[in-house]
């Protein structure tokens, strides 16, 4: 849903990713720093209770996945190692985030329900991202669906920003529709890949 409007961010980030080239900042550095950054501050706010205040910082720094996309194509440094930093470590950030409310949910709340809950949104996103993976590897196309992962990270850093703030049951809420979504996503990209393979 959301990377209809990748384009538009872009745009608004091409003046950063421009200043980090000038200087000479790796788009690699950024990578890393980014989902170091991201992990902290989900492990540490998180199960703190601090949840607005680690949403913020989580949302400043996630742009850092598109940032440093943007300095290698601008450089032309563009290459599959990249590529593959990038998604490989975006899979830690995303652990980070729902593994920093699991424990929210497990030791600051004691609600080993929706700890489980969570932890069932943390796996269906991880699969979701898999089955994508693991069909381009095969050859077919596996895209789309009720939760890519910018849509699973605005709504939990959006509910969990809320929560912090006193709006009850948002967290809850959206920890129950990604467990959901997820597995609608890879029931999805499952039967397109499905079809594409049956395909004379």
């Amino acid at each position: 849903m959301l990377e209809r409007f990748r384009a538009g961010a872009s745009r608004l980030l091409t003046p950063i990713a421009l200043f980090l080239n000038r200087h000479g900042v790796s788009p690699d550095l950024v990578t890393a720093v980014g989902t170091a950054v991201v992990m902290l501050a989900a492990l540490i706010c998180y199960p703190m209770g601090w949840l607005w205040q680690g949403s913020l910082v989580i949302a400043v720094f996630v742009l850092a996945d598109m940032i440093d996309g943007l300095m290698a194509k601008l450089s032309g440094t563009a290459s599959k190692w990249g590529a593959f930093l990038d998604s490989s470590l975006d899979r830690l950030g995303d652990g980070a985030i729902f593994g920093g409310l699991l424990l929210y949910f497990a030791y600051e709340r004691d609600a080993p329900i929706w700890a489980g809950i969570t932890l069932a949104a943390l796996v269906m996103g991880q699969l979701t991202s898999y089955v994508r993976a693991r069909a381009e590897s095969l050859g077919f196309e596996a895209n789309g669906g009720l939760a890519a992962r910018a849509d699973r990270i605005l709504i939990v850093l959006l509910a969990t920003f809320l929560e912090g703030l006193g709006v009850p049951w948002t967290l809850e809420i959206a920890m129950t529709f990604l467990a959901v979504a997820g597995l609608v996503t890879v029931a999805q990209r499952s039967r397109s890949v499905y079809r594409q393979a049956k395909a004379p």
